[in-house]
């Protein structure tokens, strides 16, 4: 897999991508899940004016998101027509005053101590090399600011849409399990973290139909509640989670 073919994918994907991209998440088939995560981000961060880095945003609907919520954004992506499609959504969501975009590497940036957060969305897992994006954020941040990611654990790089996309596109679809992300970002010198459930797993528990009261409980629900629970108190270090670091 190559960076070339993340740079290529929005261009491969032809205009049905670039729309699809533009209208995220509301064309996405798991829209009301994605609704839930980007909420359960914008609560962990600190409150706003705040200044926050969002790191492989793509067509730049997290960004738009954070704008409107009172932040100041920066947006970075590898693609420069994904940095086009960004500023785009901005213009049309009316925050392209607050929300700025860079065509970069986020392996390789140069900011030192600008922001107060940075941010992962479902990006962290496209990465060659882990160690060294997360040093990228580390070295962003100011000291006592956060990076939270919300990425995919064990078996991500496995599934069949994860194996259909790489086949058809050539990206980096990798598993991206809390504990590697914990362990990068000790190597490079966040002092603490913490785990919480994916809004997805939530989603499993509490959201999903059901014929109430008599099947609320099926194995497979208990299943995920026993998950969660364990999780809460021993979180389970491959489980594709929210992590929240700080410098």
């Amino acid at each position: 897999m190559s960076k070339e073919a993340e740079r290529a994918y929005l261009a491969n994907m032809g205009e049905g991508g670039r729309g699809h991209s533009l209208a995220k998440p509301y064309s996405d088939p798991q829209c009301g899940i994605e609704l839930m995560a980007i909420g359960a981000i914008i609560s962990l961060l600190p409150r706003p004016p705040a200044r926050l880095l969002d790191l492989g945003c793509g067509g730049g609907w997290t960004s738009v998101f954070y704008a409107r919520a009172g932040y100041e954004v920066v947006g970075q992506d590898i693609a420069p027509d994904m940095v086009d499609l960004a500023e785009e959504n901005s213009r049309l969501h009316g925050v392209d005053h607050v929300a700025r975009f860079i065509c970069s590497d986020f392996e390789s940036l140069t900011f030192q101590e600008e922001f107060d957060a940075a941010i992962f969305f479902d990006a962290l897992h496209h990465a060659e090399d882990e160690l060294s994006a997360i040093r990228s954020a580390y070295k962003a941040l100011k000291p006592g600011g956060i990076l939270i990611t919300h990425e995919p654990g064990d078996g991500h790089s496995t599934n069949p849409h994860s194996l259909d996309v790489m086949e058809r596109f050539g990206v980096t679809e990798r598993d991206m399990p809390p504990r590697l992300i914990v362990q990068r970002g000790q190597e490079v010198g966040f002092r603490d973290y913490r785990v919480i459930p994916m809004p997805l797993v939530l989603h499993a528990i509490f959201y999903e139909p059901r014929d109430y009261p008599r099947r609320w409980l099926s194995k497979r629900r208990f299943r995920i509640v026993r998950r969660v629970l364990k999780m809460l108190f021993k979180p389970n270090m491959g489980e594709g989670a929210i992590v929240i670091m700080t410098k």
